[in-house]
């Protein structure tokens, strides 16, 4: 990528919020982006696929899990990365999330609301937080 590149000439990102059992799925990636380590599954939008079949996608690329979109929860310029990012709802169909992506995640969680601060410290994207405020049992 030249310097040149913008947020809008790259993918975007399209990361999966999925709520189970009264958690949601945090990964921590082996390579931070700046602040950023703990996170929801999530990955570029490849050509002609859809944010939210990204976002399933992905899931299953780097946490093994099978997941289908429930609805978009909305999208914005990441602050800390410049890059465009969608969130999508999702909800788990089959199999027991782990660490598939060895190379690029290092560890995976299920976490409580109370638990979500302790991981994201710097807060959520607010449509998000509301989403997850809706559906975690406190």
């Amino acid at each position: 990528m030249t310097q040149q590149q913008t947020a809008d000439e790259r993918p975007g990102i399209a990361a999966a919020i999925i709520v189970h059992e009264g958690h949601v799925l945090m990964v921590r990636r082996r390579m931070s982006e700046g602040k950023l380590s703990w996170q929801f599954p999530a990955g570029e939008v490849e050509p002609g696929e859809t944010r939210e079949d990204a976002a399933v996608r992905e899931t299953k690329e780097e946490t093994g899990l099978n997941v289908s979109a429930v609805k978009p929860l909305g999208e914005r310029v990441h602050p800390a990365t410049g890059r465009l990012m969608s969130y999508t709802a999702c909800e788990v169909v089959y199999g027991t999330a782990h660490v598939a992506d060895t190379e690029e995640l290092a560890e995976l969680a299920w976490v409580t609301h109370s638990g979500i601060s302790e991981h994201v410290p710097y807060g959520l994207f607010e449509p998000v937080q509301a989403y997850l405020d809706e559906t975690l049992v406190r």
